[in-house]
């Protein structure tokens, strides 16, 4: 079966075939890219013109065609450019998933302006942050972070501001989305280098706040062709494995793509790997107000949804749930998910139902997927994330940076097209994790005999939970402004839903009392919700600490107890 896969890999990328690739100049590197990918995401926009009456977007009771959305896309960018945006200015997308975050994104990209991906879940400090950081020229936003921003326009008043979806008026500092969809459908003539920004992603890592990862054209288009290049290979395969040629995507005989988009599109896994493949294809992208599973299944029965942009957490709710034979989701290809790893037990309940189990291993600092696996690949070896993309050089290293054998266990290295530009701002961060055009990943790993991926530990100190990456030290440094804390850990709880929680230890100033619920109603004055402790332990004595002074958080983890914490 692993051969079967090399094979039909190969041939896939044979001379002249869809999946060649060629050895290319990109970002001062040699490396190896999709010779058939489009130069930039304003060619791919545009070749979906085609497209016309087919669904493209779907939110309730609304829907949007292909025609409909290149007409508001093309108003949109022309709003922008009469508002002093023009190409290489930034600007940034703030709100939930919204069809309007889609029709921005190839407004902005196709203008060959810079998309800044927001966290829709940041409060307004960490907003502030973001837009210092970045230096927009404008912000199109929703009702409740124009809110947000509200609290802190006066720092940026030369930001032109849209909104989105406001029930309650806009204020006079900011346009109405009706004023902007009467804009002329004109997009402004550019040419774009396949190497420009194309747009900001913030990334959480190990210190500080989050750095904004510059994803390039050619990277996000890369890819794009990565991602149907694992259904080309892996889907196809697996069809003629279990003798289903209705799954094969090449067959002709494969639904439409209909994608259920439950992830956020501030991210790669929801934007990159999901919606743009999706676009490319002519499908269609439905989007739901917030995660609900049973909600899901309902819009899974009426769209005949093909695949789902979820994270395990999503894909175990939705299989579990006890109305789950109620609704036909007989046209799901399989369940999964990426932004964490699909637990053995879950590929056994999704195969167990006939059902493809699938699970991606990506990073926004590669512009999206790295690895894939799903179906009998994924339950031969439930605890791979796949083989890398051929356009990736992997490598595992020792503490030393020498490349080790299939089998020994050290730190996942690559290189390749869909790499980031850098961090904006940030040369020293990325000089520390781009080293000669390998990306230090932080993930520990092997390789085995077939080139599988098998992820077993983080070298990076955060907190994965439900997909959204937590910084460790964040979190502390906003404890350790609590009066009442001498000291703390942050650290993560294994979570049967969402993978992982924030847990923190904490001890308290000598003869002072400390509250759990005050820390973390303290903490919600800074830090967005998603990231206050679920898990707080105080305790009697100081925390463990090593030879050099830094907390034992693995001692902390092993020898807490849930049942003790508040």
């Amino acid at each position: 079966m692993f051969d079967l896969l090399k094979t039909t890999s190969e041939q896939l990328m044979a001379s002249g075939q869809m999946f060649e690739t060629a050895e290319i100049e990109s970002n001062g590197h040699r490396v190896r890219a999709w010779l058939h990918a489009p130069a930039n995401l304003r060619q791919m926009w545009a070749g979906t013109a085609g497209h016309a009456d087919k669904d493209y977007l779907v939110y309730q009771d609304e829907r949007w065609t292909y025609a409909q959305a290149h007409d508001e896309v093309n108003r949109i960018a022309n709003w922008l450019r009469e508002n002093g945006v023009g190409q290489h200015d930034r600007v940034a997308i703030a709100m939930r998933n919204y069809p309007e975050w889609m029709l921005a994104y190839w407004a902005i990209t196709s203008m060959g302006a810079v998309v800044v991906g927001v966290n829709a879940w940041w409060v307004s400090a960490e907003l502030a942050y973001a837009l210092e950081d970045s230096a927009p020229r404008a912000i199109i936003c929703d009702e409740e972070r124009l809110q947000r921003l509200g609290e802190i326009h006066g720092q940026f008043p030369d930001i032109k501001v849209a909104a989105v979806r406001c029930a309650h008026g806009v204020p006079e500092w900011a346009t109405p989305w009706s004023e902007v969809l009467a804009t002329k459908p004109l997009m402004p003539e550019v040419d774009i280098d396949p190497d420009d920004d194309a747009c900001i992603f913030y990334t959480s890592g190990t210190t500080g706040r989050p750095k904004g990862a510059q994803l390039t054209h050619r990277g996000c288009s890369n890819n794009v062709l990565s991602m149907l290049f694992v259904n080309a290979s892996q889907v196809s395969l697996i069809a003629k494995l279990n003798d289903n040629p209705g799954m094969d995507p090449a067959s002709g005989n494969a639904p439409p793509p209909a994608q259920l988009m439950a992830t956020p599109l501030f991210h790669v896994t929801a934007n990159n790997c999901a919606a743009q493949p999706v676009t490319l294809a002519g499908g269609k992208l439905v989007f739901m107000y917030k995660w609900d599973a049973e909600e899901a299944l309902r819009i899974i029965e009426e769209e005949k949804i093909r695949a789902i942009s979820s994270v395990p957490a999503m894909a175990r709710e939705l299989v579990l749930h006890p109305s789950f034979a109620d609704y036909d989701t007989s046209s799901v290809l399989g369940f999964g998910g990426g932004g964490a790893a699909v637990q053995p037990d879950l590929v056994g309940k999704i195969s167990a139902m006939g059902r493809v189990a699938n699970q991606g291993y990506g990073m926004t600092e590669a512009s999206g997927i790295i690895a894939a696996s799903m179906g009998n690949f994924l339950v031969e070896r439930p605890t791979s994330c796949g083989p890398p993309l051929p356009v990736f050089d992997t490598r595992i290293t020792d503490i030393d940076g020498n490349a080790l054998p299939p089998g020994e266990i050290g730190e996942v290295c690559i290189r390749g097209v869909q790499l980031i530009k850098g961090y904006l701002n940030r040369p020293e961060a990325t000089a520390e994790t781009i080293v000669d055009g390998w990306l230090h990943t932080g993930d520990i790993g092997y390789l085995d005999e077939d080139n599988f991926l098998y992820l077993v530990d983080r070298a990076k100190d955060m907190v994965l939970r439900g997909g959204e990456n937590i910084y460790c030290s964040e979190v502390e440094n906003v404890i350790f402004r609590h009066p009442a804390v001498q000291e703390a850990a942050v650290f993560s709880v294994e979570d049967e839903r969402l993978g992982e929680e924030v847990g923190a230890a904490i001890y308290p100033q000598n003869g002072k009392t400390l509250d759990p619920d005050d820390i973390r109603k303290f903490a919600r004055e800074h830090l967005a919700g998603f990231k206050i402790p679920r898990y707080i332990w105080v305790l009697s004595d100081p925390l463990p600490r090593n030879a050099s002074g830094k907390f034992l958080k693995k001692a902390l983890q092993s020898e807490l107890d849930i049942a003790d914490a508040s």
